[in-house]
């Protein structure tokens, strides 16, 4: 569905922004919402044209920590869940979940994965939870995975001043800002890269259906 067709169809359906999905339609009644901190390092140039609604025509190699501050599915509460993402896009990815969830918040944000990250659940070869480890500067972030470490550097835009862009086409991409990799590097059973000198940022995610 269409943003455009939902103020007529309001209080009998809800529009729901499936991140990697597109859209799909649900009773109005809300099973999950969520706001997590996003934290992205990718192969691509900055600034990446996939953030902007334009895939990458290359191979776009990235890594995206999800953070979540706060939030629920059925009740459980998903506040603290940590995952990692890499990916080479629109091929597979590759979900690390914190080792650190516990059971039953562990299990909640695996069902949550499908519905709110539908484009990376659907074409994951791995699930599997690790030690997760994030370590944030006043001008950098950095974090990691076993098989995967992005560090990352603000991009200092007018007087050194962060460079924020705002109106980006996804939930993933609430109050951006962009910053430039010092380390992204894989290695897996998939592949292996490594780069340094391109796209990064950070940002906000409200989401909730």
């Amino acid at each position: 569905m269409k943003r455009r067709d939902f103020t007529r169809m309001l209080g009998a359906l809800a529009v729901v922004p499936v991140v990697g999905g597109g859209t799909r339609t649900i009773g109005i009644r809300r099973r999950w919402s969520l706001t997590a901190d996003v934290a992205e390092c990718c192969s691509c140039a900055i600034p990446c044209s996939c953030n902007f609604g334009r895939p990458e025509a290359g191979t776009c190699h990235g890594t995206r920590l999800i953070q979540i501050r706060d939030g629920d599915l059925d009740g459980v509460s998903l506040a603290g869940a940590t995952f990692v993402v890499s990916f080479h896009m629109g091929s597979w990815t590759r979900i690390y979940l914190d080792e650190g969830l516990g059971d039953v918040r562990g299990a909640a944000l695996e069902r949550l994965l499908p519905l709110a990250f539908a484009g990376f659940d659907r074409i994951a070869r791995v699930k599997t939870r690790v030690p997760v480890s994030v370590t944030a500067g006043s001008d950098t972030f950095r974090f990691s995975v076993p098989e995967s470490t992005v560090e990352m550097s603000l991009l200092p835009g007018l007087n050194g001043a962060p460079i924020r862009i705002e109106g980006l086409p996804s939930v993933a991409y609430q109050e951006y800002v962009q910053y430039e990799s010092v380390v992204h590097t894989h290695r897996s059973d998939e592949t292996e890269w490594s780069y340094s000198g391109t796209n990064g940022f950070r940002s906000v995610m409200r989401a909730a259906g």
